[in-house]
Formats: C-alpha cells, structure tokens, sequence
C-alpha cells in the first residue's frame, strides 16, 4: 500500500535532476563542438553584428545560454566568459557573466536540493560519526567556506554546486555567495574577453596564464583565507 506513494514521492523529487541530465547528454552530443575557442573565432564577426543590430536580445541570450552551460556542468563557462567580454566589454560584460554562473548554479543547485540533497543532509544529521560532526562545523561557518569555495580557483565549480546542495545550504546563501564568490574571477576573464577583438582578428588564442601570474593570483587567493577569518577568530575565542 506504502510503496506506490514511496515511488511517486522518489519520482517528484528526482524529476528536476533527471531533466539535467538528459539535457546534458543532448547538449553536450549537439553542441559540443560549438563551446570552443575555434567556434568562437570562426563566428566571432556575425556574433559582432548581431550584437550591433539586436544588443539586447543578444545580452539576453548570451546570460541564458551561460546559465544552461553551467546548469547543465558543459565544458565551455571559459569560453562563454571570455565571449561575455569579448562581446559586451568588461562593463556590462562582467555582469552578464557572473548573472549568468549565478543562475545556472541557482538551477543546478535545486535540482539536486530537490532531489537528493536534503535527504542526503537528514541522514547525516541523523547519524554519528565524523562525516556528521564535519557537517555540524560547516554549517556552523556556512558563510565563509561558502565564500571559501567560490574563490579559490583549484575547486570546480560543479564541486561547490554539489556539496552546497548536498549540506543544504539555504537559497538565498547560495545565490549570494555564489554571485559575490565568483566575482573577482570573473573580472579577469571578462578582462581578457574584452581584449579579445584583436587577438581573434590576428587568427591567434588569449594567454589564459593570466590566471596564474602573481599579481592576479595571490588577491584571489587572499580574498579567500580573508573568508576564513571568522572561522579561525570563532575557534581562537572558543579556546
């Protein structure tokens, strides 16, 4: 008698994420080829003249587009920040971009909450050991290892977006975090995009090693142990 009603609460909560990943296998079979620095440069003068003769519906499709990239986890969100600038310049291009991340992630992170997420974060809560006294030390500092997992460059986006559903972590968090988090990143691709003009022009690729010089590198990674502060100030005091 209970096992019908069991089946169609299982189905109703794994919908969303089942949508996910058959979306994700179609796109990623139909447009995988598109998400690449290649297509980019093939394209890039009809992408220039749509955007002078439609500016808004091309900024509006450009942030869902980057929101299906990163809902979907597709391999392109670089060069789908690279394009946001290289399109719209680093204002409002930088914008778009983190707009964009933040709504893709928004999805993503529900579909999972939805699904499996707050079961999985009951059971945890419901148990013993160390995994569960982990959970009770994140959740006591969800702020900053949220903020902790969107700015240091080494954690994949997914990554975040799956263990911030998987731990529960309130909507509102998540999409402050995330939009805030991804930020300073976001300002140095869109940076590179936006000088991108010429470099496509002369048929060759942005130096993304960028990323890793010194002076780009070490304030992302100082903006992060900055995020750890609370914690380390909370358990200085507790002891």
């Amino acid at each position: 008698m209970t096992a019908a009603p069991r089946s169609n609460l299982t189905l109703n909560r794994l919908w969303p994420l089942g949508v996910l990943v058959i979306c994700a296998a179609i796109a990623a079979w139909a447009f995988a080829d598109q998400l690449t620095f290649d297509a980019l440069q093939d394209r890039h003068e009809a992408l220039e003249a749509f955007r002078d003769q439609n500016y808004v519906l091309t900024a509006l499709v450009f942030v869902l587009i980057y929101a299906g990239i990163v809902a979907l986890s597709l391999p392109g969100a670089t060069i789908a920040t690279l394009t946001g600038g290289f399109l719209f310049g680093l204002w409002p291009g930088v914008l778009f971009n983190v707009f964009g991340a933040t709504l893709g992630a928004t999805v993503l992170f529900l579909a999972i909450r939805m699904g499996v997420g707050r079961s999985m974060a009951a059971r945890i809560d419901a148990s013993e050991g160390r995994i569960a006294r982990i959970k009770r030390g994140l959740d006591e500092n969800q702020w900053s290892m949220l903020f902790f997992l969107r700015l240091v460059p080494v954690v994949p986006f997914f990554v975040a977006n799956l263990l911030s559903a998987l731990l529960n972590v309130p909507l509102s968090r998540f999409v402050i975090t995330t939009f805030l988090g991804i930020t300073p990143g976001a300002l140095v691709l869109t940076s590179v995009g936006a000088g991108l003009g010429t470099v496509l022009e002369a048929g060759g690729r942005p130096d993304l090693g960028i990323l890793f010089e010194p002076y780009i590198l070490l304030p992302i990674l100082g903006l992060a142990v900055l995020s750890l502060l609370p914690i380390l100030l909370r358990r200085k005091v507790s002891l």
